[in-house]
């Protein structure tokens, strides 16, 4: 079962004026990088430091792919295959936490968005976009290694043989560097240029990324 067969929704419920209202006021910061890339330790720390709220969308995602529902069955499935969990049914996980949590001076989103499309459809149903967006990363076989490892020892239900963690990882650098243009653009985005990770982004001959590859080998 993929994408395609799957019922869950593509399109987050919107928002009653009143909830946009609460979460007008909070920093809210995406945190991004490929899964295995030290996002959510990162996270866990700056939550401590400075009282936000940490939001791990991978974390949400699993623990709802253990329980015994159609949904869960549905989710699993599609994380095994190495795709991505339609962006309804994120969007309304994301926004039920930030509302639960109306007092909250910042929201941590570690792993999201995705893929653009989930970074348009975010500002849609919130009314505002993010006020930063960080990137970590590192290399893919670090990633695939601590995402094996990490599976291992904390028993996921889902798929997590190399070959599917590659597989994600794959998906990830094509899905995610329109979303880099899209808060590049709108001068959002905070990273290390000279990193490996977007320096595999600028292997792809006509990424916004690709003139400035040599310079960031320097």
């Amino acid at each position: 079962m993929g994408l395609c067969t799957s019922t869950l929704p593509h399109m987050g419920r919107s928002l009653r004026p009143q909830e946009k209202d609460i979460l007008r006021s909070p920093l809210i910061i995406f945190v991004v990088g490929g899964p295995g890339c030290g996002k959510g330790t990162q996270c866990k720390n700056m939550a401590i430091k400075y009282g936000f709220y940490h939001v791990g969308l991978g974390h949400l995602l699993r623990q709802e792919a253990q329980k015994s529902t159609q949904r869960s069955l549905q989710i699993r499935d599609i994380i095994g295959q190495g795709l991505l969990v339609p962006t309804g049914l994120i969007l309304d996980m994301i926004s039920d936490i930030m509302l639960s949590h109306p007092k909250s001076p910042g929201f941590l989103i570690d792993g999201f968005p995705r893929e653009v499309g989930q970074a348009k459809e975010f500002e849609r149903i919130v009314g505002r976009a993010p006020n930063i967006v960080i990137v970590f990363d590192c290399s893919m076989e670090t990633m695939v290694q601590r995402v094996v490892r990490r599976s291992l020892v904390e028993h996921w239900a889902d798929n997590h043989s190399e070959l599917a963690i590659r597989r994600r990882l794959e998906m990830h650098y094509t899905l995610f560097e329109p979303v880099l243009t899209f808060y590049q653009q709108k001068n959002l985005l905070r990273n290390r240029l000279n990193s490996p990770y977007f320096l595999r982004l600028a292997q792809h001959e006509g990424s916004p990324f690709w003139k400035d590859k040599d310079a960031r080998r320097e």
